[in-house]
């Protein structure tokens, strides 16, 4: 899981150097156009959309990007639907593809051919779910905790399995079952995180050599320059030879 974390704040300072701010707001509307859509526009009855707005605000996307997504999803010019692909990259890597499409076709047929594209290859539905366990990831700025410890035990009281500080950042992880939870205890400690987030962490990891490493970090880099994709998993053990070479 530290692997997960760390690679996590390396893509997100590359994300900003990279000024990808519109993918981002791109990904958050979507998010919260099916919030709506599942539970309605208000936040106080609505746990996803509530998630989701705690993210824009991370994310700092404006408040009138946000009023506008709440209005189309309550308008409903918008239909997205969640799309989910499993398969390998190279090296036998495991690759697990998160989408909201509008037009399911399109989002097939770009995902195959970016699989194939870098000598991948797409596998039936379920077919990695021996490789990954859902977990809820909290990102909390270190700076909304007064008392680390005092913090700690209550975060394990509500289920969290690991708790880790990455530079100036707090990393909560729990079992998917725990997720709600945690965000209640956070809601009741008045603490407010950057980003809340369910995630597919491997249970085993795949080594692979840099130059492997590179060719699995292009392949992803092509799922997440799609519109339709949201999140993207894999299984490469991220060594410290390996981050550091992607960093560079």
């Amino acid at each position: 899981m530290s692997g997960h974390n760390k690679w996590s704040t390396i893509k997100h300072k590359k994300g900003a150097a990279d000024a990808k701010r519109s993918k981002l707001f791109s990904k958050i509307v979507k998010e919260i156009q099916i919030a709506v859509k599942e539970g309605g526009p208000d936040a106080e009855t609505n746990p996803r959309l509530r998630v989701c707005l705690q993210n824009a605000k991370g994310a700092n996307m404006p408040k009138a990007t946000i009023e506008k997504a709440i209005s189309k999803a309550q308008q409903g010019t918008e239909n997205y639907e969640e799309i989910t692909f499993e398969g390998y990259g190279p090296n036998g890597v495991a690759i697990f593809v998160e989408c909201l499409s509008d037009n399911n076709n399109r989002t097939v047929s770009n995902i195959r051919a970016i699989f194939r594209k870098h000598n991948g290859t797409l596998g039936t539905k379920g077919s990695l779910s021996f490789i990954f366990d859902k977990k809820g990831v909290f990102t909390i700025p270190a700076e909304a905790i007064n008392d680390e410890e005092e913090f700690e035990l209550e975060a394990i009281d509500s289920g969290a399995e690991e708790i880790e500080k990455v530079e100036d950042k707090i990393i909560v992880t729990t079992s998917f079952e725990d997720y709600g939870n945690m965000q209640k205890k956070l809601e009741s400690l008045g603490i407010e995180p950057e980003n809340t987030e369910a995630v597919l962490i491997p249970n085993t990891t795949k080594d692979v050599d840099v130059e492997t490493a590179q060719k699995i970090m292009r392949m992803i880099d092509s799922f997440e320059d799609d519109d339709d994709v949201q999140n993207v998993f894999h299984n490469m053990e991220m060594t410290d030879e390996i981050m550091k070479a992607l960093s560079e």
